[in-house]
């Protein structure tokens, strides 16, 4: 007795293995974007009640607890502070934002302070973050 067995070509093709993969994927991205840390120089600010939130259009001077100095995320010297703010004073506004670390001496402070001065910024804001109760 012979058997007979259909030897037709697949012509339909199944996507629900393809749709599962891709959703797994999407998934995978929407969970890992998550964790993308902003790109910048950390530094652990002190604490205050009446904190705000910085605004990217403002002068933004961090100061790390090594007293290194970066002016946005351009590691600079002291001497170059002066130079880069002239630089960029047309183009933001005339607020200066410093980001110091709680454990930077005044000294350090007063200095940038002093130098921004010298170029014509007036204001000064020193960033701090909120304090939760």
């Amino acid at each position: 007795m012979k058997f007979e067995s259909e030897r037709k070509l697949l012509t339909a093709f199944n996507y629900s293995s393809l749709t599962d993969i891709v959703m797994l994927l999407l998934i995978f991205f929407l969970l890992t974007s998550q964790f993308v840390i902003t790109t910048g120089v950390q530094v652990k600010l002190p604490k205050s009640e009446t904190s705000d939130t910085v605004n990217e259009n403002q002068f933004i001077v961090t100061i790390t607890k090594t007293n290194d100095i970066y002016f946005g995320s351009d590691k600079i010297s002291l001497a170059e502070l002066g130079e880069k703010i002239l630089q960029q004073k047309n183009q933001l506004d005339k607020n200066l934002v410093i980001k110091a670390d709680k454990e930077v001496s005044i000294d350090i402070l007063i200095k940038v302070i002093d130098i921004a001065k010298g170029t014509g910024v007036n204001k000064f804001t020193i960033a701090t973050e909120k304090e939760t109760l």
